[in-house]
């Protein structure tokens, strides 16, 4: 009998020395790319109207938002009739040229893929929605997608 065995043959043990560089390398990285909310609402988060059929929306980067609501500044009034383009309150005539703004930020070819979405206030008129869909057709922005929600869950 010998005191001695035999060495045992393997891959040497990982070394995690270099483990929190890494993380706070990532942690940096997703500190610096992520992008948080581009619009502040400048009116009171809509109260979205119900609906059976709901169908999410492909590409995000598409899709253009105009809200509709109660604005939060008592200078707009207590309507439900603001509306909102990118960071301020807006007419419905202003709407065309908030569309042609967002067609310049994307490709030609997808212009017809663009879509509108609007979230507005189950309290909102229906001549308001009205104003907006005709602004809408006078630039040919016809894909529209009205934001609802269903059981409990937003969905656009």
């Amino acid at each position: 009998m010998s005191k001695f065995g035999k060495k045992k043959k393997g891959s040497p043990a990982i070394s995690t020395a270099s483990l929190p560089d890494i993380v706070f390398m990532l942690l940096f990285f997703f500190m610096v790319t992520t992008v948080m909310r581009e619009t502040d609402l400048q009116i009171n988060s809509p109260s979205l109207p119900s609906a059976s059929e709901v169908k999410k929306l492909e590409q995000k980067s598409l899709v253009t938002t105009i809200y509709v609501g109660q604005a939060k500044d008592a200078k707009y009034g207590k309507k439900y009739n603001s509306i909102q383009l990118n960071d301020k309150i807006a007419t419905a005539d202003d709407i065309p040229a908030f569309i042609i703004n967002a067609r310049l930020n994307i490709k030609e070819e997808n212009h017809p893929r663009m879509t509108t979405s609007i979230k507005a206030d189950k309290q909102m008129s229906v001549g308001t929605l009205t104003d907006i869909r005709q602004r809408l057709r006078d630039v040919n922005a016809l894909k529209l997608s009205l934001s609802t929600h269903k059981g409990g869950t937003i969905s656009e």
